[in-house]
C-alpha cells in the first residue's frame, strides 16, 4: 500500500518540520511554497506533534518511510530530538527508512551508538541537483551504510556519477525535474545520460518525473523517459508490497 504522494516511497515521516536553504536546488523548495501557504514560517525547525512523530509506532505500514520531507533529518537544529526519532527507528526493524539529506558532512556525528556498519533498516541518500554538489556523494561514501542512494532531483544541470556506480559505493539512483509554478527546466538529455551510467554498472534506477507545471499521468511533466517509464528500487520493495 502507497499513501505517500512521492513514487519511490510508500510513506513519509516527519519528526520534525522547517529547514533553512543551502543550495541552488532549494530556491524553490515545496516546503517552504506549502508552510507560507498555511501561514507558517518555513524557516522555523519544530518537533512534530507526539502524534506525527511517533506515527511509525503506531499507523505507518510502509515497507519503505521516506524520512523528513519537510526538513532535514541532520540539520543541527534537530539535534535535540534526534536521539528519539533513532530510538524510534531501533525499535521498528520491520520498517525501511529512506533518509535523504542535503548535509552528509554533519552525518558522522549524528549516528547512534550502535551504527556499527550500518543498520539493516535505514538507507541514506544525497541531493544532488547539479556538479557543483558532487562533493556530497564523496561526504557520503565514506559513511558505513546499509545501502546508499542518490536523489538527482530537481535536476539543474548535468551530473558525472560513473564513478560511484563503479566502485559500488551507491546503490540506487532517483532523477526528477523541478516542479511548481516558478520551476527551472530541466533537459532529457540529463536524465538519460545518468540512466545510461546506472545501466554500465547494473545499479537500479528510477525516474520519479521530467518536470514543469502540468500534471500527466500524475506526474509532474510525465514519467516517460526513451519511451518508456524507469520504476527500479533496489529489492523491488515498493512494487511488491
Amino acid at each position: 500500500m502507497q499513501s505517500s504522494k512521492i513514487e519511490w516511497t510508500n510513506d513519509t515521516w516527519n519528526p520534525w518540520q522547517g529547514c533553512k536553504k543551502i543550495s541552488y536546488g532549494c530556491v524553490n523548495c515545496y516546503m517552504y511554497r506549502n508552510k507560507k501557504r498555511y501561514g507558517q514560517n518555513p524557516g522555523i525547525i519544530i518537533r512534530s506533534a507526539p502524534a506525527t512523530f511517533n506515527a511509525p509506532l503506531t499507523k505507518l505500514k510502509g515497507p519503505l518511510i521516506f524520512v523528513c520531507s519537510w526538513s532535514d533529518f541532520f540539520i543541527e537544529a534537530a539535534d535535540p530530538w534526534r536521539d528519539d526519532a533513532w530510538d524510534i527507528m531501533r525499535s521498528t526493524p520491520h520498517l525501511t527508512y529512506q533518509i535523504l539529506t542535503k548535509r552528509p558532512g554533519l552525518i558522522a556525528d549524528r549516528l547512534p551508538k550502535d551504527w556499527g556498519d550500518g543498520w539493516p533498516n535505514v538507507w541514506l541518500g544525497v541531493s544532488i541537483e547539479k556538479q557543483d554538489y558532487i562533493y556530497r556523494l564523496n561526504q557520503l561514501t565514506r559513511i558505513p551504510a546499509a545501502l546508499r542512494f542518490v536523489s538527482y532531483e530537481p535536476a539543474l544541470g548535468s551530473i558525472y556519477i560513473a564513478n560511484f556506480l563503479q566502485e559500488l559505493s551507491i546503490d540506487w539512483v532517483i532523477s526528477g525535474g523541478e516542479s511548481g509554478p516558478d520551476y527551472r527546466p530541466s533537459h532529457a538529455e540529463w536524465f538519460t545520460r545518468v540512466r545510461e551510467q546506472c545501466d554500465d554498472w547494473g545499479v537500479p534506477y528510477f525516474h520519479k518525473q521530467n518536470g514543469g507545471n502540468k500534471m500527466i499521468d500524475g506526474a509532474w511533466g510525465g514519467r516517460w523517459l526513451d519511451d518508456r517509464t524507469h520504476d527500479e528500487i533496489p529489492g523491488n520493495v515498493l512494487r511488491e508490497c
